[in-house]
């Protein structure tokens, strides 16, 4: 009998444990990520002893040892057993040594070109290139079709084509492509050309070879010429050589290249010899996991980027408070709000995945190894990724309307996770929720330019949360004292609101705009 009433009160234990959380109760673990608690963290976090977390560097280790002793004091496990911290083997490396030729005539690094690949030491003596006009590869235009490339010397240049009234061949329209569109230029011409098989791209973009060079030139003056770089994949092919070059030099390499769009084989002396060295400087990613305790393998990942810029040439700190110091003490305070749902009975149905990425400032290099490299979980089987990238400021477009948020993403790729999201605010904290910098020509293309891109470029449904730029983005005035606390405060709050509607609805949420 008495063995009877232990079993029976052992399993009504059971079955309230297992309730369903109320929206009292939500609000309640909710109610636990506070002003002060935020405040408190990113005053250690974003101080001048952590040294501006650039990557690789010892204020990075301290950064990385700070969250994953957060973690530890939650009781939060780690994703990978026993080892909070997944080691990013980047390598250190160094502006090369190249010397380039063509019929006989000698060009400069930083005068007529630089070097934007990690590619392995070589020479190249041949007597052709191939002209592939402005480098595009898409659907509605091509100019690689019916054009070998293989194993050559390729040249581009800068814009795309359009038609008799001035719109773009690509979009129909006059908004710039992404083969036009600033940055994204450089990787949608550079993935174009390796994907056809070319041993080297020669892109003519002046304004932009002018700015990358200079900014260049004055890190190698300053002594930090050298760049992070992920290793090639064991499968890829080797890394092709990509330039950035002057008009100058886009003309001697192909005459009358601005008016000419025939593409084809141009009979040119060319010589290259490529000689670079690099040096280890590993990194790494922090991840800690709340299980499912329904649907263990399906996972609701948060992110942001641990790292931040450094210390410059005269010896101040960039302490990155809101970049991304706010979206770092975001989320160890939505972990623990997280844990005490645990706690009381009401962990998430879904796991969530705490990840802390490395080297974002540095070209995403920790999402991208995560995504490309060393997934801790199976993609397929990750549900969204909510990435928080500068939370606790305000922009100053938006002086004087400030409970607001830029979401960037939300409806890319999942119809679902966009009307969740909505529905979620109007529910629990009536944000204003600015898609302005979701437009598909943003010219900011900020969509991206943080960690989330790592995963949307897989499919995975992804939310951006961003306050915008500010002066102090990027300076050395980026400090705690300017962070507004009840707007981090608040937007902490959607965001655990938004994953724990993710983690414990009954279904996936559907991607129904998978991108090829």
């Amino acid at each position: 009998m008495k063995k009877t009433l232990l079993l029976a009160s052992f399993l009504l234990v059971m079955f309230s444990c297992q309730k369903e959380a109320t929206k009292e109760d939500i609000v309640k673990y909710a109610s636990t990520i506070t002003q002060d608690d935020l405040k408190e963290h990113l005053y250690i976090y974003s101080s001048n002893e952590f040294e501006g977390r650039d990557t690789g560097d010892p204020g990075q280790k301290k950064a990385v040892e700070y969250i994953k002793k957060q973690y530890e004091e939650l009781g939060i496990p780690s994703v990978i057993e026993g080892n909070y911290f997944q080691t990013v083997p980047l390598n250190m490396v160094k502006t090369p040594t190249v010397a380039i030729s063509a019929n006989g005539k000698s060009f400069q690094y930083f005068d007529d070109f630089i070097s934007l690949s990690s590619a392995e030491s070589d020479k190249i003596s041949i007597n052709e290139i191939v002209y592939a006009g402005y480098g595009i590869d898409d659907e509605n235009y091509s100019d690689y079709k019916g054009l070998d490339v293989k194993g050559k010397v390729v040249v581009v240049k800068t814009g795309e084509p359009q038609d008799k009234d001035g719109n773009n061949v690509i979009s129909g329209n006059k908004e710039a492509s992404k083969w036009s569109n600033g940055r994204q230029s450089i990787s949608s011409k550079r993935d174009a050309a390796k994907e056809n098989g070319a041993k080297a791209l020669f892109f003519v973009d002046d304004a932009l070879f002018q700015r990358y060079a200079a900014f260049f030139k004055r890190r190698e003056e300053s002594g930090n010429g050298s760049r992070l770089s992920l290793p090639a994949k064991k499968d890829e092919s080797a890394e092709m050589y990509f330039f950035l070059i002057s008009d100058k030099m886009g003309k001697a390499l192909v005459a009358n290249i601005e008016k000419s769009s025939k593409t084809g084989t141009v009979n040119t002396k060319f010589e290259m010899d490529f000689q670079t060295s690099s040096e280890p400087k590993p990194s790494e990613n922090v991840a800690a996991i709340i299980k499912g305790s329904e649907k263990p393998n399906e996972y609701v990942v948060i992110s942001s980027h641990l790292d931040h810029i450094g210390i410059d040439s005269a010896g101040e700190v960039y302490n990155g408070a809101d970049d991304d110091g706010s979206g770092t003490v975001a989320m160890i305070e939505m972990a623990e709000a997280f844990k005490t749902a645990a706690k009381e009975g009401h962990g998430p149905k879904r796991s969530i995945i705490f990840l802390h990425v490395t080297g974002e400032e540095r070209g995403l290099l920790g999402s991208r190894y995560y995504a490309d490299y060393d997934p801790l979980v199976p993609l397929a089987n990750t549900v969204a990724d909510l990435n928080i990238d500068m939370i606790g400021r305000i922009d100053p477009k938006r002086e004087g309307d400030r409970n607001y948020i830029y979401l960037i993403g939300s409806d890319k790729l999942s119809t679902d996770l966009h009307n969740i999201s909505e529905e979620v605010n109007k529910e629990f904290l009536n944000i204003e929720l600015d898609y302005k910098y979701n437009a598909e020509d943003d010219p900011n293309r900020f969509y991206y330019r943080s960690d989330h891109y790592s995963f949307a470029k897989h499919n995975v449904p992804v939310i951006f949360y961003f306050n915008g730029t500010h002066p102090d983005y990027h300076q050395i005035s980026d400090t705690p004292d300017k962070i507004n606390y009840d707007l981090l405060e608040n937007r902490s709050k959607l965001i655990f609101h938004t994953a724990w509607e993710l983690a414990n609805r009954e279904e996936r949420i559907v991607v129904d705009k998978a991108a090829e």
